[in-house]
């Protein structure tokens, strides 16, 4: 099933986003069953948000326990740290050109720069759960076990912090970087044969 924007019969949405051809989330919200399909197609936003947020939880967690285990092992909060600016530069990119390519209202620099503010901001959001497992909680050794302190740092760094993280930034990224709806230029399809 294609929809292609001008809404055909058995396609109550149109598909989102400034190319139609990209229609791997529409194409996959199809097979979900009524009710719950009209949901996800209301909220196919979020749906994409949620993806790159995922991709780039990979990310993170790939670079961090790279960090954690190699150059940066006494230094948990530092690893932590690098490996969110990392997967924040892969986010602006796959969050403009994908989860939010609809939407924008400000000149492009002044979007990065907004992102990259809210994206630090969103840092101190990130490691907060870490900081105070080691910090205030104490769960590192000689305290707690080696064990007991890598199972905090993932669980308050990896889990937590991304959680709390990816709320922050869902409703900063909508309220301040990419503030109004369908400004940015759609593809429709009699446009793509010109």
């Amino acid at each position: 099933m294609t929809c292609d924007g001008t809404a055909p019969e058995g396609c109550p949405n149109p598909p989102s986003g400034t190319i139609v051809r990209v229609s791997l989330v529409e194409s996959t919200l199809a097979r979900i069953p009524q009710p719950y399909r009209d949901i996800a197609f209301r909220h196919r936003e979020l749906l994409k948000f949620a993806v790159v947020g995922g991709t780039t939880w990979v990310i993170d967690t790939a670079v961090f326990l790279a960090l954690k285990g190699s150059v940066l092992t006494e230094k948990p909060l530092t690893a932590k740290i690098i490996a969110v600016l990392v997967a924040t530069i892969v986010s602006y990119v796959m969050n403009r050109e994908w989860s939010f390519r609809t939407r924008g209202g400000r000149e492009r620099s002044h979007e990065a720069l907004l992102f990259f503010l809210v994206s630090g901001l969103g840092v101190a959001v990130y490691s907060a759960p870490l900081a105070a497992s080691r910090y205030l909680f104490h769960l590192q050794t000689p305290e707690v076990s080696l064990f007991t302190q890598e199972v905090a740092d993932f669980v308050s760094g990896q889990i937590l912090g991304t959680l709390v993280g990816m709320a922050f930034r869902w409703w900063a990224f909508r309220r301040f970087v990419f503030p109004d709806e369908n400004v940015r230029r759609q593809v429709l399809p009699e446009q793509l044969g010109q």
